[in-house]
């Protein structure tokens, strides 16, 4: 562990989170560690962090690293942070159940190198709808005299309410 900089801390851990909420998981992981690095792992905070890339690992395919995590700070960490691994070293060590192929969508990774596999192609069968022009007025046309039916609509409503007292 080096000298804590809550700054430098606050800085990768939020990048760091913030890049596993958008789904770049090496990214996130990277971060992650680096703030873990910076911060007491037995502090609140550094439960946290480790929480967090507990699931960055998780999520990037790595779960033999989430897995060995995850069973230091059920056994190393204290109060919440203990109870909070100890339950996802649980379901982390549950038995994988099979799922059929139909029922799983592949969602293409367009960061990696391999991503120019996924190129859009247009069908030449498509036609595309032209965008309606805007047509501009020409405000010499406009009649943009007052026809004083503002002071007509204000006296009217004026004697409604008027008569509402009286009555």
């Amino acid at each position: 562990m080096t000298s804590f900089s809550e700054t430098e801390f606050s800085q990768k851990y939020n990048t760091g989170k913030l890049a596993f909420e958008q789904g770049r998981y090496r990214l996130s992981i990277e971060q992650l560690e680096q703030a873990c690095q910076l911060i007491s792992p037995y502090s609140r905070l550094g439960g946290e962090a480790k929480m967090w890339l507990i699931t960055a690992y998780q999520a990037a395919g790595e779960s033999d690293k989430a897995i060995t995590l995850c069973q230091e700070l059920s056994n190393e960490s204290y109060g919440e942070t203990k109870k909070q691994a100890s339950r996802l070293l649980y379901i982390l060590n549950a038995p994988q159940l099979e799922r059929p192929k139909k029922w799983m969508t592949e969602i293409p990774d367009f960061n990696s190198p391999t991503s120019n596999q996924y190129r859009r192609v247009s069908n030449s069968n498509t036609k595309i709808k032209p965008k309606p022009q805007i047509e501009l007025v020409d405000l010499s046309k406009v009649n943009t005299k007052e026809n004083q039916f503002i002071w007509l609509s204000l006296g009217i409503a004026s004697l409604t309410v008027i008569s509402l007292f009286i009555i």
